[in-house]
Order: C-alpha cells, then structure tokens, then sequence
C-alpha cells in the first residue's frame, strides 16, 4: 500500500514551506512561529498573528475545502490537514475553528443570512471566534450543559456560566451551545447561537492552567441575542455541536508538534551528559526513544485514518477520538520522559539560571496537560471508541 502523498499534494507542501520561509524573514516571526507555546501556539491571539493568518488568506489558503458557491476551492480536505501539518511543526496558528469548526457547520446547517455575513469573514480572516461549550458541571458530560435560553419577543436571552473558553479574551464572536427546551432529554433541548464578544451582560475573567495557558470563564446576565442568530434549528444544537467537535479534532490535532517535539528530544539526549558519557548511550535510554519512535509512526497512521475517512465522506468521529487519545497521551509521555532523563535539573522554570534547555522541558510537562482536555478530555474519547467503534454499552 502506498502511503505517499501525490506529486500534486506534495507541490503543494513546498509551496506552504516556500510561503512560510519568506513569513521568517518579517520582523514580527518571532511572535507567529512559536512552537515553544504548545497549545497556545494555535491561537490567532496577536495583532501580528492575525496579520498572519490575513496573509494566509490573500495567499488562497483558507476555505480550499468549501464549495465554490462559499468562496472555496473545493480541494479534498487532505489540503487542510497538509497546510495545518506545515503551520503546526513551526508553531504558526492553525486554521481548524473558523475554517472548520464554524464555517463548516454554518455552510451544512446555517441560514443564508448567517452565512452571507460570516463566511466571507472567515474566508479573509477578518474574525476571531470562541467556543462556548463547557460549564462548571458540564465539561465531558457536555450534554448536561445548562446555560439557559428563553424566547423574548424576537430575541433570545442568555444566563448562565462558561468554563474553559480558551479564545474568549481576544476573540470578535462567541459561538454558544445553550439549552432552549429544559424539559427535554439531555441531548434534546439544545441550541447553538451566536453572539458578539462585546454584548452587554456578558463578563469574561481570567483563569491560568497549570501550564501557564490562559483560558477563561463567561457569565451571561441577561444576554440578549436576536432570532436570527441561531444557528440551524431550535433544539437541534447537539448534532451542530458534536459536527464541529468533529472537525475540530480533524483540523487542530496534528502530527507536526510531536515530531518536532520527539526530534528535540533525541537531540537533548544526545548533548546531555551524566558521569561524563550522553545518556542516549544507556541502553535503556535508548531502548525508549525507539520505542517513542514507533509510537510516533503509529500516531501518524491514527491520523491519516482520519484523513481517509473525511475524504470518503464521512464524519470521522471515532477515527478522530483514536488519534486524538492516542497523540495527546504521547505529547505527556514523551515530556514525562524528558524529565526522568534530565533529573532534577528537569525541573528548573525557564527563568532559572542553568534550566536545562531554558526550562522547555519543564514547561512542556505541565502544558501537554492541557492538550488531554482541550477538543475533549481523554475518558470522552475513550468512551467514545468504547461505544461508537466497539458498541460497548454504558452501564
């Protein structure tokens, strides 16, 4: 079986690789390739990143996948994954919310209006968006989320609370899921709206994760919202939620990241040194960084069974659930690892003098945390292989 990409795929690559050397060369590079961020490092959160991503767009690289009657290409979604794989290895932002998450979801089920006024948008990367899903007793049970909704007159009001909305502090719009029928099964009663992030009513505050990443809470007193602001149909919002989590996890969960991440590690083990000898010469150093080697490979191929089954036309819930459990568990065992090896100068902040790779490895360690959560923890993704791939019952 050949697992290569087609001489037109791979033209392609080198085009992105051609644009991203002449985006090193501008004074704000810095700030845009920074894979030292982690999970942060996917966020248009900066005036220069959001120029970046503009010039991603007058370079034709966003909405390849969207029908031409949107504005796109109508490119297989292979040319997403591709661009997104060469923006994540050096740590640009990725394409996958607006793109993917919100575009998509707005041109399967939204109304023309809200089509008309976000598509173009996105398409030229003028708007940033949030995610409002979580809730302080609603995070992988999401179902049970309970912001609520009312009808009023030809608006709807919003009052609850969000959790862990990562963009909520930069983005322009805010893309909800709310319960508008209570009396519903939980899976039921479900809608999705959106909302400017300047509303009057709504509050945002600041939470820090133990990985330095910021992430926020949302309040919402009396949030008004107009009717046609609602995204597809009434209590139809789960099935829209559950498409762009989808696309989510096809779009912002890549390979790059952990092969860069896996090719500094053997380096670090090649210049660090205990009792005068590399430590890539113990044998058992070695014997599992072969062992992270093929792991790397077998996260690759999760991911490009995710690529296969978009392309077919399917929604690759389970693929995507298998890769994204598998890639993240990997990123923390591979920072774990690093620590083990550096020893207790592993644990030295970047701001200490003498951490060992300026505290990389430390910093990594506490942020691969965030990547098992985000887009859905890892015991979602496990029930979801559990019960949709396996037909595994709940009890």
């Amino acid at each position: 079986m050949d697992f290569e990409f087609s001489a037109e795929e791979q033209a392609f690559v080198a085009g992105v690789r051609r644009f991203l050397a002449a985006e090193r060369d501008l004074p704000d590079a810095d700030d845009v390739m920074a894979p030292e961020r982690e999970a942060d490092s996917m966020l248009a959160d900066s005036a220069a990143r959001r120029a970046f991503n503009r010039r991603l767009a007058a370079a034709g690289y966003l909405g390849m996948s969207w029908g031409r009657e949107y504005g796109g290409q109508e490119k297989p979604g292979i040319y997403d994954y591709l661009l997104n794989e060469e923006l994540a290895s050096v740590g640009a932002p990725l394409i996958g919310k607006g793109v993917g998450c919100i575009g998509k979801t707005l041109i399967a089920h939204g109304s023309e209006k809200l089509k008309r006024e976000f598509l173009p948008k996105i398409l030229n990367a003028e708007i940033e968006f949030a995610l409002g899903y979580s809730e302080p007793s609603a995070g992988s049970d999401l179902a049970s989320l309970q912001l609520r909704a009312v009808r009023d007159g030809a608006d709807w009001v919003l009052n609850g609370q969000k959790m862990w909305t990562t963009s909520a502090h930069f983005a322009d719009w805010y893309w909800v899921a709310a319960r508008t029928d209570p009396g519903a099964p939980k899976h039921k009663g479900i809608s999705v709206f959106l909302l400017p992030m300047h509303s009057p009513g709504l509050t945002v505050t600041e939470i820090r994760t133990m990985g330095d990443h910021r992430t926020n809470q949302v309040f919402f007193d009396n949030v008004r919202v107009p009717g046609d602001y609602l995204v597809g149909e009434v209590n139809k919002g789960w099935i829209y939620v559950c498409e762009a989590l989808d696309y989510e996890r096809f779009t912002m969960f890549t390979v790059g990241p952990l092969r860069v991440k896996f090719d500094a590690l053997v380096e670090l083990l090649r210049l660090t040194c205990r009792d005068g000898s590399a430590i890539a010469g113990d044998p058992v150093v070695r014997g599992r960084v072969a062992q992270f080697a093929a792991e790397l490979e077998t996260a690759t191929m999760l991911q490009r069974r995710v690529i296969a089954a978009a392309l077919k036309g399917a929604v690759p819930t389970v693929e995507a659930a298998m890769y994204k459990l598998y890639s993240t568990e990997l990123g923390r065992r591979l920072a774990d690892f690093a620590l083990d090896a550096l020893g207790p100068e592993g644990l030295l902040r970047e701001e200490a003098p003498g951490a060992p790779a300026r505290g990389k490895w430390e910093h990594s360690y506490r942020a691969t945390v965030v990547d098992t959560i985000g887009g859905g923890s890892s015991e979602v993704q496990r029930n979801i292989i559990a019960r949709r791939g396996l037909g595994l019952p709940l009890r």
